[in-house]
């Protein structure tokens, strides 16, 4: 079995772990919150990994790559899968609820469901599970915290700060 390898990203939200197999990204973690990412002490750094990665992740930050093309790794259930796919087809910059994502993959009373896969994705950003909203329209739960979803929406919008404000502490 290929050895699982992490490299740290800088980024406007804070560092992001980057990790998995080969070139294929299993996981991008968050420094804090519910999405805080630790390299496990069976994961190996090596900073030259992933590095088309960091590549379209550093563009995307600087607002000059809207979408990714990158070899991906997600491990989880089908129904989990299911729901990640349908997160790859939303445009850049646009939002959906989580009973809108439920129709689109054809279970239209599974909004809860979705909402618990959407919060297991194990590649936020690449795979934009921060492009879903609640139903009223409102900024829900994201596992780098709201003020994180809300500017990767405002960068993708072409609104955001260089920096934000209210994460430049991080």
């Amino acid at each position: 079995m290929t050895e699982t390898r992490y490299t740290i990203l800088p980024s406007p939200i804070g560092p992001l772990v980057l990790a998995g197999r080969d070139e294929r990204l299993a996981c991008i973690g968050f420094p804090t919150g519910k999405g805080a990412v630790t390299p496990r002490a069976d994961w190996r750094r090596d900073d030259t990994a992933f590095a088309e990665a960091r590549r379209q992740l550093s563009a995307y930050f600087e607002g000059r790559l809207t979408r990714f093309d990158l070899a991906l790794d997600p491990r989880g259930t089908p129904f989990q899968l299911a729901v990640w796919e349908e997160l790859t087809r939303i445009p850049p910059g646009e939002t959906i609820s989580y009973g809108e994502l439920a129709r689109r993959i054809g279970r239209p009373s599974a909004s809860r469901a979705v909402g618990a896969a959407n919060g297991a994705n194990p590649l936020p950003i690449v795979v934009p599970c921060h492009r879903v909203i609640g139903a009223a329209g409102s900024l829900t739960g994201f596992a780098g915290g709201l003020d994180t979803k809300r500017w990767l929406l405002a960068l993708e919008r072409g609104t955001a700060s260089a920096v934000p404000a209210q994460l430049s502490l991080l």
